[in-house]
């Protein structure tokens, strides 16, 4: 097993434009979307997407606040972060971590009605790097 550090890890993630975020629904099943990923942020464990605050993914994380994320990088590098979600309608901290290409989804940028933002302390990554695997515990 490889023993990468959480830097090693944010190196391999930059650039990773797109997540797959999985939330828990009301009847136990899984529920898997595509979320914006800001790449250009260096991975310290702490993640920010935006969605809306009547979104399917919202309320299953009112009702379970523990999430999966999936990231596909180059070189048939894989990461799978386990984490908890928060809720975030705070504008402040929404400003913070927006960026210009959220407007493709968010029309009115930070002014879009029922804008919320999901932050996600990651737990526990495990990382495939071509043959190697291994695993990260914040």
């Amino acid at each position: 097993m490889s023993e990468k550090s959480l830097a090693d890890l944010s190196q391999k993630m930059r650039g990773i434009d797109l997540t797959v975020l999985t939330t828990t629904t009301d009847g136990g099943q899984l529920a898997a979307r595509p979320m914006s990923n800001n790449g250009e942020v260096d991975y310290d464990g702490t993640s920010y997407y935006f969605t809306y605050d009547q979104s399917r993914t919202v309320h299953d994380i009112r009702k379970d606040d523990q999430v999966q994320l999936a990231f596909q990088g180059k070189d048939y590098f894989f990461a799978t972060v386990q984490g908890k979600a928060e809720l975030i309608e705070d504008r402040a901290q929404m400003q913070e971590h927006w960026s210009p290409d959220l407007d493709r989804w968010f029309k009115d940028g930070l002014d879009t009605p029922g804008i919320m933002m999901i932050k996600v302390d990651a737990k526990r990554i495990h990382y495939w790097d071509g043959e190697e695997d291994g695993e990260v515990k914040l």
